[in-house]
């Protein structure tokens, strides 16, 4: 391997494969938030926080009334949504809980507390919030020592 890649460089968005747009909508704006920035007919849309262009990108154009991929293949494992805390982590997880969708799992990493959803499609979806670099978990060599725990999600309820 050469070099590194730069050290501001992030995801910018996610465009996924959905079967029915409206269904997708209604689970990335309705109970997830975010809103619609642009609509490209009955194909496409793009959804976003606080203004951005897009952070995540839905269409049809492959898959208009398509399932998900079976268990054993390739693709996408999940996208991963960074909350700014953990008081908004607490109202995603409020939301989701309203919405009737069931968890995957909830999942503590030393480094960020997680909860695992499926969007309507079967794509997984985790819901983050990051802990402060300086609380992160460290092995005595200074190297990370992520860990899974099972988080508590009644403590992360009463932060809503």
């Amino acid at each position: 391997m050469t070099g590194s890649i730069h050290s501001q460089t992030r995801i910018g968005h996610v465009h996924l494969k959905v079967a029915d747009l409206e269904r997708a909508l209604g689970f990335y704006g309705g109970v997830l938030g975010f809103a619609l920035t642009q609509r490209y007919g009955s194909q496409a849309a793009f959804v976003s926080a606080g203004g951005y262009h897009h952070h995540i990108g839905l269409n049809t154009w492959e898959s208009a009334g398509g399932t998900p991929p079976p268990p054993g293949t390739t693709g996408l494992y999940h996208l991963a949504i960074l909350y700014p805390d953990r008081a908004a982590l607490a109202d995603a997880l409020r939301r989701v809980e309203a919405a009737g969708i069931p968890l995957d799992g909830a999942s503590d990493h030393g480094v960020s507390e997680a909860i695992y959803l499926r969007d309507p499609d079967g794509n997984g979806v985790e819901l983050y919030r990051d802990r402060p670099e300086a609380e992160w978990p460290r092995n005595p060599d200074g190297t990370l020592a992520m860990v899974t725990r099972r988080l508590d999600l009644a403590a992360l309820r009463a932060e809503a």
